[in-house]
């Protein structure tokens, strides 16, 4: 090392330079890192020895002074033309400046040699934060582009990945392209056209289907070299497809591929949507939002977004939907017709010559015997046999029962407590009640139909009605049905929050 740094120091004193030097001889454990990084052998190592030079020189005349250095080095030492590296002309993405050239030594050995500033080493050394103390100079252009493409990706994605894809981009080797009218850009090595069309915007990157890259014509696979001049060939019938997302290297074109993958996703999910619509108008069938949920389930999808594709695309045959929805439809009406409509003859009072006035003490009895008043179940809470209950007289004469927990008590018993009536249940017989519980639980494959077939399989209990919606990986629905007393009902609840991927059941 002496004797390859003294005649360099000579030489850089008679120029006039101001500089200092360092040297130093590559660690065994830094020597096998990079075999296995750059899987390569021991005699591909160019660096077991190293010199910096660290020029003190003014801004405007950096260029010139390093420039000088490599010159005078190249006239002393043979250079190994492979082995030359300018981010000098062209700083690296992340604001790393230096010119490397690796030169044969007085005893026949490699060595490398970086040349550059004092304000090159200090952010080489330090990193971002040294970049900083150079605000408002020239030539800061690079980690403004980086730090700006890092907003942008953060921006449009909220993929944790996009991390590990500036990691990439940071330490990665990189290659230098050309527009066709000549502008340079910088890529990550391993780039393909997809990176570049992207780069230039995102219709052209959506659109790509190839490109004349010096004047030759490749596919959008095709990966870019250094000095490689790129024109990109667009068609209006491409579209973004998911395979794309393994083609590309750059953060920003995977993000921009999974955005345009979206919207693809919704307009096609729209225009299925429509086309069903359509067909089913023309058959006469309205399509109730309430049933396409189960009519999805009913065909084996998981998402809905698949199920819309899939007619988009053609390949599900839209008569065997229409038809399995008739079907869904008929079976449902037949289950409501198979369920009588009680009356309000299923209600007797205790003493019904006796005219309710005031805070009443007499008790309502629920039987089927006595006529002569008219009651009803209140549709806010949905009583059932079994419930605590009281009456209401509402302002046309007749009484609504309501469950002691109903949401509206309170405010009845504090403002209307002269209208209020002791009730009891006075022998079940056969009636059946009509009361809604409400599921919620991961929107998983099949987890509908286990549902319904637990309340289908339970003896005097029947399905009037069921509608779910599903959102996020998570479906919440409301199922009303017929139940003879609470115990049943409460039997019923504790089946249902066995069920694999049921969060939550309760009683509306």
């Amino acid at each position: 090392m002496e004797n390859f740094i003294k005649p360099i120091d000579e030489k850089l004193k008679e120029a006039g330079l101001i500089f200092h030097m360092k040297g130093r001889t590559k660690s065994i454990h830094s020597i096998w890192q990079k075999m296995k990084k750059q899987k390569c052998e021991f005699e591909g190592i160019y660096d077991l020895l190293a010199i910096r030079i660290i020029l003190d020189s003014d801004y405007e005349y950096e260029k010139m002074h390093c420039w000088q250095t490599f010159a005078i080095i190249t006239n002393m030492y043979q250079p190994n033309p492979k082995r030359m590296r300018d981010w000098l002309s062209v700083p690296k993405s992340n604001g790393y400046e230096s010119l490397h050239i690796t030169v044969k030594g007085p005893e026949g050995k490699w060595v490398e040699v970086q040349i550059r500033t004092q304000r090159m080493d200090e952010i080489a050394e330090r990193g971002l934060a040294a970049h900083w103390r150079y605000k408002g100079i020239k030539g800061e252009g690079g980690m403004d582009e980086w730090l700006n493409s890092i907003r942008r990706a953060l921006e449009s994605t909220d993929d944790l990945e996009v991390m590990d894809n500036f990691k990439m981009d940071l330490y990665e080797d990189e290659i230098f392209v050309f527009t066709p009218k000549g502008e340079l850009m910088r890529f990550p090595q391993g780039s393909t056209v997809l990176d570049f069309a992207y780069r230039i915007h995102s219709n052209v990157g959506n659109k790509c289907v190839g490109a004349k890259i010096n004047n030759k014509i490749v596919t959008l696979r095709n990966v870019l070299k250094s000095g490689d001049q790129i024109e990109i060939i667009t068609s209006n019938n491409q579209k973004p497809k998911r395979e794309w997302l393994s083609m590309v290297k750059t953060s920003k074109a995977k993000a921009k591929i999974r955005q345009a993958l979206k919207e693809t996703q919704i307009k096609d999910g729209a225009f299925a949507k429509e086309m069903l619509e359509r067909r089913m108008r023309n058959r006469k069938i309205e399509l109730e939002e309430s049933r396409v949920s189960h009519l999805i389930k009913k065909l084996g999808f998981k998402e809905t977004s698949v199920f819309y594709k899939q007619i988009a695309d053609g390949t599900l045959d839209m008569n065997h939907v229409i038809d399995t929805y008739i079907e869904l439809k008929e079976n449902e009406n037949a289950s409501n017709a198979a369920v009588a409509q009680r009356s309000a003859e299923e209600f007797t009072f205790s003493n019904p010559n006796e005219k309710i006035t005031g805070i009443s003490t007499d008790v309502l009895v629920i039987d089927h015997n006595l006529k002569g008043v008219d009651y009803t179940l209140a549709k806010c809470c949905n009583p059932i046999y079994g419930d605590d209950v009281f009456g209401f007289v509402t302002v046309s004469g007749g009484i609504k029962i309501h469950r002691c927990d109903c949401p509206n008590s309170s405010e009845m018993h504090k403002r209307f407590g002269y209208r209020i009536v002791k009730a009891k249940w006075s022998g079940k017989g056969n009636s059946q009640y009509s009361t809604t519980i409400k599921v919620i639980g991961n929107d998983d494959i099949g987890i509908i139909n286990n549902i319904t077939g637990i309340i289908s399989k339970e003896e005097k209990i029947m399905m009037r009605s069921i509608n779910i919606d599903s959102h996020d990986g998570l479906f919440s629905g409301n199922i009303v049905v017929n139940v003879e007393d609470t115990s049943r009902l409460e039997q019923l609840l504790k089946k249902l929050r066995t069920i694999k991927g049921v969060r939550q059941v309760i009683r509306l």
